[in-house]
């Protein structure tokens, strides 16, 4: 099934924030299925939005502030939540922060907040909901039956960069995290994986999986997670590691971490396949309960931000990236929640919308399931 609500989109101009986030990404993908007429097709359908996916569920599946703070600084996520007096600054200084919207002389970067019509603190409540959905996802994937595992894509989420007590990469909280630690503490699974296959290295989830697994929160096996991303670039660059101790992300790796060097692209599914192998290997060779893939499309060639351009799949390339996370986790029974993560410009629908198509074209013509 798919998650999507209009309602979850974030309109970033409406902020002042001049980030190259179509807000038509979302939508440009349902319109393309419904053109191409797959979405009555297994597992594609129905289209849920919030409203109907809580309905559904059965109960108050929506986050609190105890969620944030299984995962993030108690400090942090007060800071997040004042809404009056000094703590206030405190929210607008981490989204100042998130979205790196001042430069190191405190000019704006990005960002043009006289031509706002939304406070900018008013994102906050718009990302905690979006940060929901991630955790609504895998509570459908989770509740679906159907033939063969459950499967739920999310045209929402994917903050990988936020991190323990900060924002980052246009990340203010860690929506990934949150929503796996939720499952997890419920007794919902006992095992999850997050595979992500965003250009940029899921920096926050490695550093946040670390510090769990130090606390005693976590065992080794009870979460683990990929990351398949740009070998140099933010948040790999020698200014950021420089600036950053090594304690944190992003020094901290993944379970499996895969370097894709600049022109390697032809390497890319043979990494992504190995690095499957070594989540297997982490997990005691038993299967996690629940799959997280963090579906961000801009290794796409056609991708318009500039930081992501050391990595370049083609479009085929990208559908073959999915399908085989698809196919692997299906084979072995694995419930799956895919959130859209990373995409830029006007052609970053493409890559998520082109997969789903290739499994509604499957089921459309009767072949055998993968």
């Amino acid at each position: 099934m798919i998650l999507y609500d209009p309602d979850l989109i974030t309109v970033y101009t409406d902020y002042g924030i001049l980030l190259p986030i179509s807000p038509a990404r979302a939508p440009r993908v349902l319109d393309f299925l419904a053109q191409t007429g797959v979405l009555s097709a297994y597992p594609l359908a129905p289209v849920l939005d919030r409203a109907k996916a809580l309905e559904l569920l059965g109960d108050a599946a929506v986050l609190s502030r105890a969620d944030l703070e299984r995962v993030h600084a108690k400090e942090f996520v007060a800071a997040l939540y004042q809404d009056s007096g000094e703590g206030a600054q405190g929210l607008l200084k981490a989204l100042h922060a998130a979205y790196e919207l001042l430069d190191r002389q405190g000019r704006p970067n990005r960002y043009a907040p006289e031509r706002a019509v939304k406070p900018l603190g008013a994102l906050f409540d718009l990302i905690i909901a979006q940060a929901e959905g991630t955790y609504l996802a895998c509570r459908l994937a989770l509740a679906e039956q159907g033939q063969g595992p459950g499967f739920c894509y999310y045209l929402g989420g994917g903050m990988h960069h936020a991190r323990y007590d900060q924002g980052a990469g246009f990340c203010l909280i860690n929506d990934i995290m949150i929503a796996a630690r939720k499952v997890l503490a419920e007794n919902r699974a006992r095992r999850i994986w997050i595979v992500d296959l965003d250009a940029h290295k899921g920096c926050g989830t490695a550093e946040l999986v670390h510090l769990a697994r130090l606390r005693g929160e976590l065992g080794h096996a009870e979460l683990c997670n990929l990351s398949i991303h740009m070998a140099q670039g933010w948040p790999l660059d020698p200014e950021t590691l420089h600036a950053t101790p090594p304690g944190q992300a992003p020094w901290i790796k993944a379970d499996a971490e895969l370097l894709i060097e600049a022109g390697a692209e032809d390497t890319y599914i043979g990494e992504l396949q190995k690095g499957l192998g070594i989540l297997e290997n982490r997990s005691e060779n038993l299967p996690p309960d629940l799959a997280i893939v963090v579906d961000g499309s801009d290794p796409y060639i056609h991708d318009g931000l500039p930081s992501s351009g050391l990595l370049k799949l083609s479009l085929d390339q990208c559908i073959a990236r999915d399908r085989l996370v698809y196919q692997y986790l299906r084979e072995r029974g694995i419930p799956s929640a895919w959130i859209i993560a990373g995409g830029y410009g006007e052609r970053a629908w493409e890559p998520n919308g082109y997969f789903l198509r290739t499994l509604g074209d499957v089921e459309q013509r009767g072949a055998t399931r993968v």
